[in-house]
């Protein structure tokens, strides 16, 4: 998900720090797909999508999450699937899966109602939040479901909580340092724990909410080496670390002996009544 904008220099530089159009987003969207999707997919079968229902997936990035829930609703059902920049997403285009490009905060939702409405980590990053959020809830049906999951890096900042030795305290450091850089185009980096308060404030009910933590996955190692590949530009422009200290901390991450880890991932779901 990007930012949009009149200057088109100026909302890059506002907008989405991951740009999807670097070839390491789509190393990114795998590994973020092993990490998460068995925890979205838990909750979209709790909350019951099954067949014949219509799905709207925000800032669907990668292509799981939409074939995910086709899979739920068959041929019977429908996936609205949207997102700023649909390039890795728009393969998964069928009867079932609508691809459709779209800024969650300033377009009008998609035609018709949804059963659900799910975005996984998209609104951390939105600037105008609270207006998508409004979107979202409207393009509901009556007892259709809302299911956020979103980021908390204010909750555990660290890419290796047991910082042990040097090479863990380079790779914090960096991590830091993305967080300065995420901060600086508007990200929340708080937002997660603020969900199950905004579901009921928008007058949701049966507001619930979890959090999932990985540590030492694999997929964790994998994200790390592709996000730090696609910013060790702006890092190094902002002051943040030099190119032989991110050299230091890949190789680190590639002998695979780093318990790296990644922000909670909170996840909360309410229904429209």
């Amino acid at each position: 998900m990007t930012a949009s904008g009149a200057d088109a220099t100026q909302g890059a530089e506002r907008g989405y720090l991951l740009d999807n159009r670097q070839s390491e987003a789509g190393i990114r969207f795998g590994a973020l797909a092993e990490l998460f999707d068995p925890v979205t997919f838990r909750h979209v079968d709790r909350l019951g999508i099954t067949a014949g229902m219509r799905c709207w997936e925000v800032g669907a990035g990668g292509p799981s999450v939409p074939a995910g829930l086709a899979a739920r609703v068959g041929p019977a059902g429908k996936v609205v699937a949207t997102d700023i920049d649909v390039s890795w997403a728009q393969d998964v285009a069928d009867d079932v899966i609508e691809v459709l490009r779209h800024d969650v905060a300033a377009d009008p939702p998609p035609p018709g109602s949804f059963d659900l409405v799910h975005a996984r980590l998209v609104l951390v990053h939105v600037t105008d939040r609270a207006e998508a959020l409004r979107r979202m809830i409207r393009a509901l049906r009556p007892g259709g479901a809302l299911l956020l999951e979103d980021a908390d890096p204010g909750l555990q900042p660290l890419l290796c909580p047991d910082e042990s030795g040097p090479e863990q305290r380079l790779a914090n450091r960096l991590r830091s340092g993305f967080r300065e850089l995420m901060a600086a185009r508007g990200a929340d980096l708080s937002y997660g724990r603020t969900l199950p308060r905004l579901l009921r404030e928008a007058g949701l009910a049966d507001v619930q909410a979890d959090a999932y933590f990985p540590i030492t996955s694999p997929a964790c190692t994998v994200l790390e080496d592709a996000t730090v590949r696609q910013i060790r530009g702006r890092l190094v422009a902002a002051g943040l670390a030099t190119d032989e200290e991110i050299d230091q901390h890949l190789a680190h991450v590639a002998t695979g002996r780093l318990d790296l880890a990644t922000a909670p991932l909170v996840s909360a779901w309410g229904r429209r009544p």
